[in-house]
């Protein structure tokens, strides 16, 4: 199974690169994510980013035409990078051994960082959505492509017959992105993984009592 919406192109990419112009401009993008991750947008400036890139400022400014198209750059690159830290169970979440698959991965990701940095998606969100409209977009395309991850699964037990016929694919998948952000959160804030745990066990509990199988709990 697929995930059924498509990377989201970034806007802020120029058509065409060489390969040694794509290479800079990606450790560019990297170098800025890394930092804004640690020390928030507002707290990274370009010369942070010139100076952990290894690159110049006019070789930033020749990709990018201001810090808010970094940013955005940053945002794609962000993106990506959790979906695909998740692959190939994101990809295929449909059934209840293959969703609590991808709870204990989510889980153990948080673990061996020893409950850090959080959600990189969501930790630029909440820097983000009250000041910058475009930005923003950007972001709720980004929760879009994870959430449409999810919906594929659950959607493909319910075609299946696996869940009940009352059952909603669609406010299941976002409960369940919405348990996930939210124990992200909480397992940043007190440093262990407890909240992500009873959050994300609480949604497939409830999805395991949506199914009409016997054999319920796997």
């Amino acid at each position: 199974m697929s995930i059924d919406s498509p990377p989201v192109p970034d806007p802020t990419a120029p058509q065409r690169l060489t390969r040694k112009g794509a290479a800079t401009r990606g450790r560019i993008v990297a170098a800025a994510a890394g930092l804004m991750l640690e020390r928030g947008v507002a707290g990274t400036s370009t010369d942070d980013v010139r100076a952990a890139a290894g690159v110049s400022t006019s070789q930033i400014y020749h990709y990018f035409a201001d810090k808010n198209a970094l940013v955005r750059a940053v945002i794609a690159h962000q993106t990506q990078a959790v979906l695909d830290a998740q692959e190939p169970l994101l990809s295929s979440l449909d059934s209840l051994p293959a969703l609590r698959a991808w709870r204990d991965l989510v889980v153990d990701v948080q673990r061996e960082r020893h409950c850090q940095g959080g959600c990189p998606i969501g930790s630029l969100a909440s820097e983000l959505a009250e000041s910058d409209d475009v930005a923003r977009g950007d972001l709720v395309d980004g929760f879009a492509r994870w959430e449409a991850a999810i919906r594929a699964g659950i959607h493909a037990m319910h075609d299946r017959g696996e869940l009940r016929r009352d059952a909603d694919p669609d406010q299941l998948a976002l409960a369940l992105l919405a348990a996930l952000q939210g124990g992200l959160l909480l397992t940043q804030t007190r440093r262990e993984t407890a909240p992500l745990e009873a959050a994300l066990d609480a949604m497939l509990a409830h999805i395991a009592d949506l199914t009409v199988r016997t054999d319920r709990l796997g």
